[in-house]
């Protein structure tokens, strides 16, 4: 076991799931709480629009990434607010836009077309120091941003309506919080992948509201809980040699199950 940490590899991966717990654990508490997580999955699919167009244009697939990924929930939140569209509509149609843009522009790049196993299904043993540098910075952002507006954040959570009679400055909040969600998600594109990560923003959330109704609580045992899952999951990743995504997103279901079991049994 010791032997693993002289590898850098292991050591990234080892502060990218220290990383995603925490920056998961929080965004994912908003998503769960707010009830957006079918939006977050819309956004989550329309960020592989930007890896296709990073990919054409010859820069970082994250980065495109990320800014597709934040320009698609601005539009999303405006749209839905704005347009006589439906909630529900508008993320169908940004989530099918999305993956049809990074299909085409990945086609139409010239040369071989890149694998996108890890982009789909992650591989957090691939994560490199700009990487965690991405995630270092991010989390210190949401970290803070979640310290600092605490109470308005609460508010927004299970009323926005009582948020906007305290005169809170609600639409500014939801973009901010909405631009960190779309970040959240990609910087942990590599983690689980595009496919996997909406598991990772809920998963841990849900063990955690098994446990407890307080909205600290549920922060603090998510990032607990998804912390403990993206390590088990990468062990048993790297000794049976199978999909690291995959084996976290495994290993947080079992997580659920025994759970949501043994409270069942404990309560009978």
């Amino acid at each position: 076991m010791a032997e693993l940490f002289y590898n850098e590899f292991f050591r990234n991966a080892l502060l990218a799931a220290v990383l995603a717990g925490i920056s998961c654990g929080i965004i994912g508490t908003y998503i769960v709480s707010r009830r957006i997580v079918f939006m977050s999955g819309g956004i989550t699919h329309a960020s592989f629009g930007g890896i296709g167009i990073g990919y054409f244009l010859g820069i970082n697939p994250v980065l495109g990434a990320a800014i597709f990924a934040v320009i698609s929930a601005l539009g999303v939140e405006y749209f839905t607010k704005k347009a006589e569209i439906r909630n529900d509509s508008v993320i169908a149609m940004l989530w099918a836009f999305g993956m049809a843009t990074g299909i085409i522009f990945i086609y139409i790049t010239p040369g071989y077309a890149p694998n996108l196993m890890s982009f789909l299904f992650g591989n957090i043993l691939t994560v490199s120091l700009p990487d965690i540098l991405f995630m270092v910075i991010l989390t210190c952002i949401i970290v803070i941003v979640f310290v600092l507006f605490a109470r308005i954040i609460l508010f927004m959570s299970f009323d926005e309506e009582f948020a906007r009679i305290k005169n809170i400055p609600v639409q500014f909040f939801n973009y901010l919080l909405i631009s960190l969600v779309a970040l959240t998600v990609v910087i942990n594109i590599k983690v689980v992948g595009i496919i996997l990560v909406l598991a990772l923003l809920t998963i841990p959330q849900n063990i955690a509201n098994t446990l407890t109704m307080s909205y600290q609580r549920i922060i603090l045992y998510s990032v607990l809980f998804g912390f403990i899952g993206l390590i088990a999951g990468l062990m048993g990743a790297f000794y049976l040699d199978i999909p690291s995504g995959a084996s976290i997103v495994f290993t947080l279901v079992i997580m659920l199950i025994i759970v949501k079991v043994f409270k069942r049994v404990v309560k009978s």
